[in-house]
């Protein structure tokens, strides 16, 4: 016995001594601290933020469920999601805690094939709890009310259509500033070392009330300018432009006179790594006043 405790000490001296050597080669601390994040982002399930635009979606084979179901078989398995949808405001920050949550049509004036359409995926109450216990800025109280909107299902249902992933969702408290999510989305974020997939789903620019029905792959100057900006910004990881995107003034008011859907995006960008490589996917104006533009990290 007393033999093999010394082979095991000597084998691990030589590990760490073979590790500080391969370190002290290369060539700059730069280096050595890529090294690490690569490490790091490397055990990470990846995140995103989904331009989610019209309900009809979730039911139709166009570019947008097409990038989606592509995705959806290329991007790793994960354990459970976390969804962040524009469409569950509250007062307050609630996260669903059921076991078998119910799919939620939240919306009017579709066709019945969407009504019927279901999501049958299961609940986490083992997520919630972690959830619960990974925010320590804010209370976030466990609920059995809600189930799955559209914001999240529309998206799932074409990504992973099975529906044998288990989905939470985290509400989106009405009565906070920007600051506040980001900041709450960066103590979400150890959940992705757990295999935990956190996804917004939301649009970028948003104004329904000046929707162009006859433009369905065009935008105003302004949606199309606004969206740039912030896309410049996600792309250099400069996250305190985006949480103050109300800097960019008119073209901001016009393009978020609601921010419901743009918080999303800033979920997922509070809980990106440093150095995690950005990817953009669906780039694209819709109907004028909507952006389907999405951002994936890491992955």
């Amino acid at each position: 016995m007393l033999k093999l405790q010394e082979e095991f000490v000597m084998e691990r001296r030589r590990f760490i001594r073979n590790t500080i050597l391969s370190a002290i080669s290369m060539q700059t601390l730069g280096d050595l601290s890529r090294w690490a994040d690569e490490l790091t982002a490397s055990d990470l399930m990846p995140a995103m933020f989904v331009g989610h635009g019209s309900p009809m979606n979730a039911i139709e084979n166009n570019e947008f469920t097409k990038t989606w179901q592509k995705m959806g078989k290329q991007l790793p398995h994960p354990k459970a999601i976390l969804c962040i949808s524009a469409h569950w405001e509250t007062k307050g920050t609630f996260v669903t805690a059921m076991a078998k949550p119910k799919t939620i049509h939240d919306f009017g004036g579709f066709p019945k094939a969407l009504f019927d359409a279901q999501y049958p995926a299961a609940g986490s109450p083992d997520l919630a709890a972690q959830t619960v216990a990974a925010v320590h800025s804010t209370k976030v109280t466990p609920t059995q009310e809600w189930g799955l909107d559209h914001g999240a299902w529309s998206v799932l249902l074409p990504m992973f259509p099975k529906a044998d992933i288990p989905v939470i969702q985290l509400s989106i408290d009405y009565s906070k500033p920007p600051a506040y999510h980001y900041e709450l989305a960066q103590e979400l974020a150890k959940l992705r070392k757990k295999g935990v997939m956190i996804v917004g789903s939301g649009n970028i620019v948003h104004n329904l009330g000046m929707l162009q029905w006859g433009n369905p792959t065009g935008g105003y100057d302004w949606a199309v300018s606004f969206n740039e900006k912030i896309k410049k910004a996600v792309s250099s990881g400069n996250h305190d432009d985006v949480v103050n995107y109300q800097k960019y003034g008119r073209e901001a008011q016009l393009s978020v006179p609601s921010n419901e859907h743009f918080m999303p995006l800033v979920y997922a960008l509070g809980v990106q790594q440093k150095n995690e490589k950005i990817s953009f996917f669906n780039d694209t104006p819709n109907f004028g006043s909507l952006t389907m533009t999405s951002v994936l990290i890491g992955g």
